[in-house]
């Protein structure tokens, strides 16, 4: 870390104890978390099939279930998808906090057994879904919830003949993702989606016929102050945060999920937990 990035660290860190003091504490702390943004995005492509026009396409991450969120809240989610209509849903990683300590039970599997979705609904592991010994514990609940996981491999998406190309990384930190088996025998002239937990695997996804990327593990930085931005992220989420990026000399756009939970610490502050909802569009040359 550098004199520059360590006094900045510092002065953001002063900042955030004098801020989250009083009403601005219980607001960081009480009410933003459950301030859920629903963010529309449109993915326009020529290589995207006129038949799968308006196709909504819905992704939800890092609900960190057992930290300051709740079965009940999680309920309430899957609402608030549901009523969004959505052809596909996904779900980019970090079910609960700490699987090892969880007390799993099968509301966990109901609640998410309500999803919706005509096309399926998918899901890829994230960093806290490997770690306490989780890995296999999520992937029964999951798999007994309906989704279907994408660990280094991709599927088609099929409607009245025309396909786009679902594609699941391994988890970056814990996992073992391998892109070329991800996308071997693939069309690389469908159209294909990407799911990666950490965002900052966009630099090597450019090097691949992929053309969006979605991921989370990165919460937006949870806690941001004005001119400042965030204070923390994790590994693998510090190059991006939040929000759209495009790459010189490639396709690939990446989205990036703020999450719907809290972790490390139960606040959020200029950063409100979101879902992405997609629309696909057909462009003509």
């Amino acid at each position: 870390m550098n004199r520059r990035t360590f006094l900045k660290r510092v002065a953001g860190s002063l900042l955030a104890l004098i801020g989250l003091s009083g009403g601005t504490y219980y607001y960081a702390r009480e009410l933003e978390p459950a301030m859920l943004d629903i963010k529309h995005e449109q993915l326009s492509s020529v290589k995207i099939p006129n038949v799968f026009n308006d196709f909504k396409v819905v992704q939800f991450s890092d609900t960190h279930i057992g930290y300051h969120y709740s079965i009940e809240q999680l309920s309430d989610l899957i609402d608030t998808i549901n009523e969004q209509n959505p052809d596909l849903i996904l779900f980019t990683g970090d079910l609960v906090d700490k699987p090892h300590t969880y007390n799993w039970d099968h509301n966990l599997v109901q609640i998410l057994g309500k999803l919706k979705a005509d096309y399926g609904k998918y899901w890829i592991y994230g960093n806290h879904d490997h770690g306490g010994y989780g890995t296999d514990i999520v992937r029964n609940v999951m798999s007994q919830s309906g989704f279907s996981l994408l660990q280094n491999e991709h599927v088609e998406i099929e409607m009245n003949n025309g396909q786009i190309i679902l594609a699941g990384i391994d988890d970056v930190m814990l996992g073992r993702p391998d892109l070329e088996k991800t996308l071997a025998n693939a069309d690389p002239n469908l159209y294909t989606l990407l799911l990666a937990h950490e965002p900052d695997y966009a630099d090597n996804t450019v090097h691949f016929p992929v053309d969006v990327q979605l991921s989370g593990h990165s919460h937006g930085g949870q806690v941001r102050l004005p001119f400042i931005g965030h204070l923390y992220t994790p590994l693998y989420a510090q190059n991006y945060v939040q929000g759209k990026h495009t790459f010189q000399n490639s396709n690939l756009t990446l989205y990036v999920n703020r999450g719907v939970g809290t972790t490390r610490l139960p606040y959020r502050f200029l950063c409100k937990p979101e879902i992405h909802i997609f629309t696909l569009k057909a462009e003509t040359e």
